[in-house]
């Protein structure tokens, strides 16, 4: 009866092995963010909601561009089922400030607070 439940785990593990992969997805857009000295670096983690923000302006979530009605309804959604819902926002060094403060506005009318930004480490 050892056949069973290895097969229950090997569905398991690919399960977790596709979810990680869609994790770690985000961050391989082509968004340079800016360095920090002092960065801590995290490891991404399934449900984690990241807004990139692209050298041009445009926002995308989730491998998809979003206007910013679009994002804002994402974000009541997200803020209604889940309150602490933390958002991480990715904006791209050479993008205009203004773009991220819009970003930021729209997380506060969604009522999202729990705002962080992504930074990398400085080449060595």
């Amino acid at each position: 009866m050892i056949a069973p439940m290895v097969d229950i785990l090997l569905v398991v593990l690919v399960f977790f092995i596709v979810t990680w992969n869609f994790a770690l997805s985000e961050n391989e857009l082509d968004v340079r963010v800016p360095t920090a000295t002092k960065a801590n670096e995290t490891q991404p983690y399934v449900g984690q909601v990241v807004i990139n923000i692209t050298a041009n302006g445009s926002v995308i979530v989730n491998r998809q561009q979003k206007n910013p009605s679009e994002l804002l309804e994402l974000l009541k959604k997200l803020s209604q089922l889940y309150p602490d819902q933390a958002v991480i926002v990715r904006g791209d060094q050479a993008v205009d400030y203004k773009h991220i403060v819009d970003v930021l506005d729209i997380c506060r009318q969604a009522d999202i607070w729990n705002v962080a930004f992504a930074t990398g480490k400085p080449d060595q």
